[in-house]
Parts: C-alpha cells; structure tokens; sequence
C-alpha cells in the first residue's frame, strides 16, 4: 500500500502550487453520484467518485482528497462508519492525523434525526446537510470548509518550519518577541496576493523576508525575481523593468524580458525603491495599477501577473518629504507593512543566530569546528552590531575559517570587536530617590539617542505606541 503521508504531501504541494481542490463524493446512488460530480466540476472541484464505504476507504488510502462529500445510509455502510475508518486509517497508515486527519467530512442524508446529527459530529463530521440539496447552501458549505482547511494546512506546515529551524520561520532567525510579531505578520500576508513594504536597517533581512512571503505563498513554485534599484545605474533601469526590443536603443543587439515579464506568475522584490529614480517611479506605478506594459521600443501592450514585494533601508516618510520617493508609489507598495527590528533590538536572538550559522558554515568549509567559547560568545552579545544579521553572519563565516577544527577564541573574531566601544547601554544608570517620571523621561531620551532620534524606532523598542514617545516629548518640551 503506497505511503499516505508521501502522498497527501505530494496531493498538497500540487494544489499549492494552484491546482483546484480534490473532492471525494461517496454515495452507492449512481444518479446522485454522476449529478454531484457534474455539479462540482463545474464548481472548479477536482472531483472523484467512490460506490460506497469500501470503495471510499481505498481510495482515501491511495491518495487523501481535500473534502469528502458521503451519503449516510449505503449498502455496504453508513457515512458515520466511513467516519470511524478514515479517522482509524490516517492514524494507522500517516502516522499521524496531521495528513488525511484534518480532511473534513460532509454528510448528507434524506433522513436527519437529532441522534443522528450529534452521533456524526461527535465522530468528526464537519457538517450536515439534508437532501433534497439546497445547492447555495452546498457551495458555501465546502467553500467554509476549504478555505478552513487551507489554514490548518498553513499553520502546520508554518510549525514544522518553525520546528526544524529551532526558533524561525523559513530562511529567519530568532525566537525574540520581536521576531515573533515578524513572522505572525508574513503569516497574515503571504497568502493574499497583496503588495508588501519591508523596511528596516541595512543587513535586517529585508530579502530573507521576501523571499520567506513568497515562499509561503500560492506562487510558491514561480519565480521569485530580486532586482536592486541602488545597483542598476538610472539609464538602465527602465529596460531591466519594462524590457526591450531589439533595435530600442544604441547596444540593443537583441531582444530582452524585463524583470516584470521573468516574474510573471511569480513575485518581483524591488529592493531599495527610495533609490529608484523618480521620473521612473510614475511607469512603475502604472504598471501595478494596471497589469500591463510596453517594452522599450515596442508598442505592444503586455499583461503581467505579478506580485510585488518592496524594500527600502530610508524612513518612506522623510523619503517622501525629500522627494526621493512619490507618495502614490509608497501607498500602492504599502498595502502590508512588515518592519524589521535592528539586531541590537533583539540582543536574544544573537546566540540562536551565531549557532545557526556556525553549523552552516561548518558544513560550506568542511571545517570541524565544535563552537564558540564563551569569552568569544561574549564579545559578540556585547557588540551592538551596526550591519545588523548580515555582519553577524559574515564574522562567523570568517570565524569558521580562521578556527577551522578547533574553538573559536576571541582571537579568531575580527579585532575590532574587542576593540569597540561596549555596546549602548542597555539600562539607564539611576541612584536611590530618582522618581518614577525621571526613569522613565531619562529611558525615553537614552532610547532616542540610541536610535538616533527615529522615534518609530524608540517605540517598538520601549514597547510602546509611537504616539506616547511625541506626547511625552511634548511634556518634556522636547517637541522638537
């Protein structure tokens, strides 16, 4: 008998990767059988049929469908019986009932009692219906129940990252509240097709981050197409977005997809999109508003299925009063924020960080190293790390190499970290009588002047609303 957890993983991926639902219909009545099939495919539903429970059973054990859609009294059984097998046979043969456990079941029957009713929702059922069908009532019934499933899926898959990676989600490092608030917020978005803004410092994550949406996503199997704005020098950044025909422009030998063509079906990061030029940022917008472009030199008008993840390292706001970056573009991106805490705002995650890496560089070097002692570990939860996780990660690459099969020391850091001044203080130094209203006032100035005065910052890092750090300022006549 074939594995059913392989199975139910490959059924899985397949409709994840935009496939329509599968849908089993269980009923020894052919006529009701062949009207159901018909009904549903018409629905957009993968349909199967099976004559009755023993039927149903085999087939749920070659491959579990989504739904199952049974009739309660047949020859061979009840639906309630089918309910007690296939609850027996996901448990017995996946191992678990996190496979075909978690399939709804739909009961209908001509003959619904109160006993009846309760007997089959004890046992697993998902819903009931009566015949003669109400077919409204039917669609929105698996609709319910489909779209449940889907985010049971989700989230068991988003566990079993979270799982395997030991405090994480996809590529993402950290078990820090703020990571947390991370991942919780790509969970929210990755499913929907909307348009997201990441920012943050550089070396926070930003196309880690974008990548992990896309990952989690229904486009998960396209494209996934990465282009910096800051990288590309401005006379060719219209062809690497909209494209060229051959002859378009003196060295257009030949012609060539921009990267909204190359991500079609898929998702294009705009990394850096303060940087983009301004006079560019209209085009672009057209395009999101509309789905369509012209490549360079054509007059052909191209539809474009793309979702679109964007990334600054700039506060969009003063990017916007600087002229840098157009208000109607920012909007459009900014359906979705997802902002990303600095690492010297989740000291915490350092050391899941610097293992994460260390068994990764490990294995990229063929080096032995058996890991960091603790007077290394301690330089690098001390320092305040202005390049943030990439810095990080690049020190314990070059750390890996230099140790290669022994401890790595504080002589196999890079000398400025023992050399740096100790990171900012993390508490504020306060002598007895020191009044409640002075911790805080002496917290809030000591935050700003850590995060150099962005108050957007001192908030999510004190913990509160960006709104009580301009009122208390107010209050301090620091308004300014």
């Amino acid at each position: 008998m074939p594995d059913q957890k392989a199975t139910t993983d490959a059924g899985e991926e397949r409709r994840e990767q935009g496939g329509s639902a599968r849908i089993l219909v269980v009923d020894d009545d052919e006529a009701m059988r062949e009207v159901l099939r018909e009904r549903l495919s018409q629905w957009g539903f993968t349909v199967e049929v099976a004559e009755g429970v023993a039927d149903a059973r085999r087939r749920f054990a070659s491959e579990p469908p989504d739904l199952v859609l049974s009739d309660v009294v047949m020859g061979d059984g009840t639906g309630v019986d089918l309910l007690d097998q296939l609850a027996a046979a996901s448990e017995t043969e996946a191992g678990d009932a996190g496979s075909g456990g978690d399939v709804p079941v739909v009961l209908i029957t001509a003959h619904a009692t109160v006993d009846l009713s309760v007997e089959a929702m004890k046992k697993g059922a998902s819903d009931f219906l009566t015949k003669p069908l109400d077919y409204d009532k039917l669609r929105a019934t698996l609709d319910a129940n489909l779209h449940e499933l889907r985010s049971r899926r989700r989230q068991r898959r988003s566990d079993e990252t979270l799982a395997k990676g030991a405090g994480g989600l996809g590529d993402l490092v950290g078990d820090s509240a703020a990571m947390r608030r991370v991942y919780e917020q790509i969970e929210q978005v990755a499913g929907t097709d909307a348009s997201v803004l990441i920012t943050g410092e550089s070396g926070t994550g930003k196309e880690v981050t974008a990548r992990t949406v896309h990952r989690l996503s229904r486009r998960a199997e396209q494209p996934f197409v990465a282009i910096n704005a800051a990288a590309i020098p401005a006379e060719l950044m219209e062809s690497e977005i909209f494209g060229h025909e051959k002859g378009a422009f003196t060295g257009a030998t030949s012609s060539r997809a921009g990267c909204f063509e190359l991500a079609h079906g898929g998702t294009l990061f705009l990394d850096e999109i303060a940087e983009m030029s301004p006079n560019l940022q209209p085009k672009l917008l057209r395009i999101l508003e509309e789905g369509t472009l012209r490549r360079l030199g054509s007059k052909e008008e191209r539809r474009v299925d793309v979702r679109v993840l964007a990334a600054t390292n700039q506060d969009p706001e003063k990017a916007i009063a600087e002229g840098k970056l157009r208000a109607d573009l920012f909007y459009r991106l900014n359906v979705f924020g997802i902002v990303l805490p600095p690492l010297r705002e989740r000291r915490e995650d350092v050391d899941l960080l610097t293992r994460h890496f260390l068994r990764s560089f490990r294995d990229k070097h063929g080096a032995e190293t058996p890991g960091f002692r603790d007077s290394a570990a301690e330089l690098l939860q001390g320092y305040h790390w202005p390049g943030n996780v990439r810095e990080l990660r690049n020190v314990v690459e070059r750390a890996v190499i230099v140790a290669r099969d022994s401890w790595i020391e504080p002589g196999h850091l890079p000398p400025y970290l023992e050399q740096a001044a100790p990171a900012p203080a993390d508490a504020v130094s306060l002598s007895p009588g020191t009044t409640v209203a002075e911790a805080e006032r002496a917290l809030i100035l000591r935050t700003l002047e850590e995060t150099g005065n962005n108050k957007a910052a001192a908030a999510r890092q004190l913990g509160i609303d960006v709104k009580t750090v301009r009122n208390k300022l107010k209050s301090y006549g620091l308004t300014d």
